[in-house]
């Protein structure tokens, strides 16, 4: 019973941060799995079964909170669920998409920055305005997605939202919601490519029910959140969590390690921090000036 809490407390987690910020829920429920000797096949099988529920109720949660762009979500979820069958059977018969992390890692790491300059440090510029994303970005962007999130037990949210965020083409509480409403075709689409592929009996079920149980709970708090921070903040929210989620890969595809990596994570913890606290600032002047130009000229 102890350990069903703990990993329901584990899911609930895992689900605030992923309907808050659009990833992490594959990364951080599968490195506990890892950690306690699950086998990767059976741990990502794991985590993509409790994601089909999770995912529904975020994606429903999104939905009542406004948080989705329909016209999006088709050309991203039905390339990312091929992608995801196909990582699901590469994972489980064949190899893993370890070879492929460092230069992800390298990608992601450089997106974080880009966003983290983008939404937090450019004080007189718009970070979004809202354009038409094409489908030759999304549909490939699907695919690739996918495909790393079931070969590597995580990626679909650290790949779609930062590479969404990058383009300052929608909202980013859009970006969430659609990326996390998408993910339940993945997910489908992993679990199925898992059930064909491994024995039946050799899930744990148990692990299942617990993060289920705790990320259905989390969606709707989550989906909440991302409905009332600010564009300026969330975005700045996801762009340290990019940094922080991939340096470790990042820096060991450089070669940087011991104390100097600890001394960069350091670093990028206090700009992460310095730039939160920004953007809270700007934001709160911008709003300020908004509220001004309101009453100066009334409807």
């Amino acid at each position: 019973m102890r350990s069903f809490l703990v990993l329901a407390v584990v899911g609930l987690v895992a689900q605030l941060v992923d309907g808050s910020l659009g990833m992490a829920y594959g990364v951080t429920s599968q490195s506990l799995l890892l950690a306690v000797g699950i086998a990767p096949a059976l741990a990502s099988t794991s985590v993509h079964i409790a994601e089909v529920g999770t995912t529904a109720a975020s994606g429903v949660s999104h939905w009542r909170f406004g948080n989705v762009d329909w016209d999006k979500v088709t050309w991203l979820a039905i390339p990312g669920a091929i992608g995801a069958f196909f990582g699901a059977v590469v994972l489980a018969s064949v190899l893993t998409a370890e070879a492929a992390e460092p230069l992800v890692a390298i990608f992601l790491f450089s997106l974080g920055v880009f966003i983290l300059a983008r939404f937090s440090f450019r004080r007189h510029e718009q970070p979004v305005r809202e354009r038409p994303v094409s489908r030759a970005l999304l549909a490939p962007l699907g695919l690739v997605a996918g495909f790393l999130d079931a070969a590597g037990g995580g990626g679909w949210g650290p790949i779609s939202t930062p590479t969404l965020l990058s383009s300052g083409r929608m909202q980013p509480r859009k970006i969430v919601g659609t990326v996390d409403t998408s993910e339940f075709l993945v997910a489908l689409a992993a679990s199925i490519g898992f059930l064909l592929t491994l024995s039946f009996a050799d899930i744990p079920w148990q692990v299942v029910g617990a993060l289920l149980v705790g990320g259905v709970i989390a969606a709707p708090v989550a989906a909440y959140v991302v409905r009332i921070l600010p564009a300026r903040i969330l975005g700045t929210a996801v762009g340290g969590i990019i940094l922080l989620t991939n340096a470790k890969t990042f820096f060991e595809a450089v070669g940087v390690a011991g104390a100097f990596a600890v001394l960069l994570y350091i670093v990028i913890l206090v700009v992460w921090a310095a730039a939160l606290g920004f953007s809270i600032v700007v934001n709160r002047q911008e709003e300020k000036v908004s509220g001004t130009a309101s009453r100066s000229h009334p409807i």
